[in-house]
């Protein structure tokens, strides 16, 4: 193949939101709905797409917008666009390759990854097939041995942070994977936690394998003093995700967290939850706020809904550093492997470039809240 030659895509669609519906022909319907389906009635699912519509976008114009620079930095590495991937569990049920296509995407994309406690390829194999920062999901175990362990672990393999899952004390009830019996296939393992009991999500003769799962390891006690716990086991910044009020979020910050997440886990926990991109200005003014009194700077993140360029100016005007993309990395996955994912991150990217451009941005800093059309 000539050297500038662009391999070609198996996507015929033409942005992420027409990317669904090829991934769902490609995939097993558990594996589907598992990816797809949000906690109960699905309100807050449906509600993170919605909320970004309702936004409407003031542009400027004039602005001499013949070059729109997308960079921005990550806990100070330095990323090409301002759309990290998010923490995404059981990868290989969309591809063979699972979380190493993801990662090897991201990196060419020049993207932050956050990689999963319940990644089906482990730490280890996707730092070292990384060209950008890893970061590490984390949820923490009733056995702490087990989950200092799985810090230690993540730090030594070369991850550049520690992202705390704190929506999650149990598991929000799914629908679609109790009346799948939701379960790892025969071979597939949450790779992580080997050599241990922990890496298997079995099936049950009744309701999903993950729910049982995280009723009998996962901890529900956690708490705000376990952030100082985790602070000494590790010299990684750690960054709390799953925050909805802004009471919360200055909490976090008090704690000495590096950055916060505004998310509601995908509408996968708490139904009628409220979106993330709702509830993010306040955040952002507590945390401006709690920054100019104590002279430390949080940095804040926001997922939920993002599929198209429009909806991250809309996430960065409204106090965002980054925003996290989730479900159209695992259907451009399902789709075309590696090649799929990258699709996606570029077409993002498109997106993004126009967008800025049409607002009057040319370059991240000058997409300001006063883009937000206010009645």
């Amino acid at each position: 193949m000539p050297p500038n030659s662009k391999k070609k895509t198996a996507i015929k669609a033409l942005n992420l939101l027409e990317l669904e519906e090829p991934a769902r022909a490609k995939l097993p319907k558990m594996a589907y709905d598992y990816y797809a389906s949000g906690a109960l009635d699905e309100i807050t699912l449906r509600d993170n797409r919605a909320a970004f519509d309702r936004l409407k976008l003031a542009y400027r114009v004039l602005c001499d917008v013949s070059r729109v620079d997308m960079g921005t930095t990550a806990l100070g590495a330095a990323v090409d666009l301002p759309v990290l991937a998010a923490p995404m569990a059981f990868q290989r049920l969309a591809h063979d390759c699972g979380e190493l296509a993801t990662v090897r995407a991201a990196g060419k994309a020049g993207a932050v990854i956050i990689l999963s406690t319940m990644a089906t390829t482990a730490v280890e194999d996707v730092v070292a097939a990384a060209t950008g920062p890893v970061w590490f999901q984390l949820y923490v175990y009733k056995d702490r041995d087990i989950t200092a362990e799985l810090v230690k672990r993540a730090e030594q393999a070369g991850c550049q942070a520690l992202v705390l899952t704190v929506d999650a004390p149990v598991l929000g009830r799914r629908e679609r994977d109790a009346r799948n019996r939701f379960h790892l296939p025969t071979g597939m393992s949450v790779q992580n936690m080997l050599p241990r009991d922990y890496n298997l999500i079995p099936q049950r003769k009744t309701g999903s394998g993950l729910a049982s799962y995280f009723a009998s390891l996962l901890d529900p006690s956690l708490s705000w003093r376990d952030l100082d716990w985790l602070r000494s086991i590790t010299d990684m910044p750690i960054l709390v995700k799953g925050v909805v009020r802004a009471d919360d979020a200055v909490r976090a910050a008090e704690s000495g967290v590096a950055g916060v997440v505004v998310s509601n886990h995908g509408g996968r926990q708490l139904d009628t939850a409220p979106a993330g991109i709702d509830v993010l200005p306040e955040i952002a003014q507590a945390l401006n706020r709690w920054s100019a009194s104590s002279g430390r700077a949080v940095e804040l993140y926001v997922d939920g809904g993002v599929r198209r360029g429009t909806d991250v100016v809309k996430a960065l005007a409204l106090g965002a550093r980054a925003v996290l993309l989730g479900r159209p990395i695992l259907w451009g996955l399902a789709v075309d492997g590696e090649d799929g994912v990258s699709w996606v991150f570029e077409t993002l990217r498109r997106e993004l470039s126009i967008a800025m451009a049409l607002c009057g941005c040319r370059n991240v800093a000058e997409i300001e809240a006063d883009l937000i059309w206010r009645r």
